[in-house]
């Protein structure tokens, strides 16, 4: 997997970055705590190009610092000591994580030693469209409700899988058809008893799902979406996989 840096400069303005961003101290504490539950080997980019690769150590919510495995022998550990600002990526699954971390500091303890600093103030989650589509479970009735765009009709169709970019929905034969490139505002998805979702969405292309003309799968794209619709996806798809893992082993 890719450990060097995303480069967040090169992305354009805030704007672009923001449906990555993780911003509020609870969401910033919950993510640190997935990395240090996981043993999430990071690798810890100093300003002179060194690369030190450790894991969360410690966490004090209380005090928001965490420690990370330190070495004192170390040369490349060093070298990220003395750096003012350190850039720390890891992967949770296949998501990139990626945060800056400033003034580490190195504390000698009875059982090991850890480079402390505060938490965070903000953490990047970069996830690839393609690579965590996930197909909600069944049991969970998943429903996309909206008016059609050009008829006065109430549309609620199945929505088959989604991404951090996307979904696609199930529309039956016997319902008004609709053109790739509409955009469908105003549409509410309801996941599961607690996550529901207001977006906007491009029909980007349509296709047949049988030779019998019952259907037809919806490819659609979210137009914009907020930071916390990205996150409430990203925790629905995240929480999505688990299940299916669990449900394949028993």
């Amino acid at each position: 997997m890719q450990t060097s840096p995303a480069p967040l400069e090169g992305m354009s303005g805030k704007a672009a970055l923001e449906e990555f961003r993780i911003g509020s101290p609870r969401d910033v504490g919950m993510l640190l705590k997935q990395l240090l539950d996981g043993a999430v080997v990071l690798s810890l980019h100093g300003s002179d190009g060194s690369v030190f690769r450790s894991a969360i150590w410690t966490m004090d919510s209380e005090r928001a610092t965490i420690g990370f495995n330190a070495d004192p022998n170390d040369p490349a550990m060093q070298s990220v000591l003395h750096s003012h600002d350190v850039t720390v990526v890891g992967y949770l699954d296949s998501v990139k994580v990626q945060f800056e971390i400033r003034n580490p500091v190195l504390v000698h303890g009875n059982r090991a030693s850890v480079l402390n600093c505060p938490f965070p103030r903000e953490m990047y989650r970069f996830q690839r469209r393609n690579a965590f589509r996930v197909r909600p479970l069944m049991r969970s009735a998943p429903i996309a409700r909206f008016r059609h765009p050009d008829q006065d009709v109430e549309m609620a169709l199945r929505i088959i899988d989604l991404s951090i970019g996307g979904c696609a929905l199930f529309l039956p034969g016997d319902l008004p058809a609709l053109n790739a490139g509409v955009t469908l505002p105003g549409v509410r998805m309801e996941l599961d008893d607690d996550t529901k979702l207001d977006v906007q969405l491009r029909l980007q292309h349509v296709t047949s799902i049988n030779n019998e003309g019952r259907g037809v799968r919806l490819g659609l794209e979210y137009l914009r979406p907020s930071g916390d619709t990205v996150r409430t996806l990203q925790r629905f798809i995240d929480l999505t996989q688990k299940r299916g893992k669990l449900m394949a082993l028993s």
